[in-house]
């Protein structure tokens, strides 16, 4: 029997029991907040992704249902050197636990090295990989050497005349030689 899963209202818990990996791809565009972030230059076409749930045996109590989520694309940015666009890779490698409840995310989340996220009956995980996604960008998008010189000035007049202008302390000590 197929597997029938769906991304926007994934079963949790029948998808840790499944146990194999499910590779996607979803376009960037599908993706509104990280689509934002491109700013409209092409080259970012799809995100590459794979999920794989398992439950791992707890003593005492049922199984906790766990997450792998890994994903990869290239997303085009702004360079903020040259306002040119920088090709950038985007690497997401993370596991999470699923809790019963707010509570138990946050008192257990300082000790816990994963992600604690709570269980739902209907789980988003095109949001998730979007969060990761938004989250892996880099402050401050660069090339290592941009393709053309960077215009510091940017052609403002105010800016270039101040260029030109004779060095304050130089008047001052022509004055005091007058």
């Amino acid at each position: 029997m197929p597997r029938k899963f769906e991304p926007l209202r994934l079963n949790l818990q029948a998808f840790a029991e499944d146990g194999q990996p499910w590779p996607g791809a979803t376009d960037v565009q599908d993706l509104q907040r990280l689509a934002q972030e491109t700013q409209g230059l092409s080259g970012a076409d799809t995100v590459q992704w794979e999920a794989r749930g398992e439950l791992r045996p707890q003593a005492g109590a049922d199984d906790q249902v766990w997450l792998h989520l890994s994903a990869h694309t290239q997303l085009p940015l702004t360079c903020q050197r040259c306002m040119g666009a920088v090709a950038t890779p985007m690497v997401v490698n993370q596991w999470y636990r699923f809790v019963e409840s707010e509570e138990i995310a946050m008192a257990e989340d300082d000790a816990a090295e994963e992600d604690l996220l709570v269980m739902s009956a209907q789980f988003d995980l095109l949001n998730l990989l979007e969060d990761e996604l938004l989250m892996a960008l880099p402050l401050v998008p660069m090339h290592d050497i941009c393709p053309v010189t960077p215009l510091f000035s940017a052609g403002d007049p105010a800016v270039e005349a101040a260029e030109v202008k004779p060095n304050p302390f130089a008047v001052l000590g022509q004055l005091k030689k007058s």
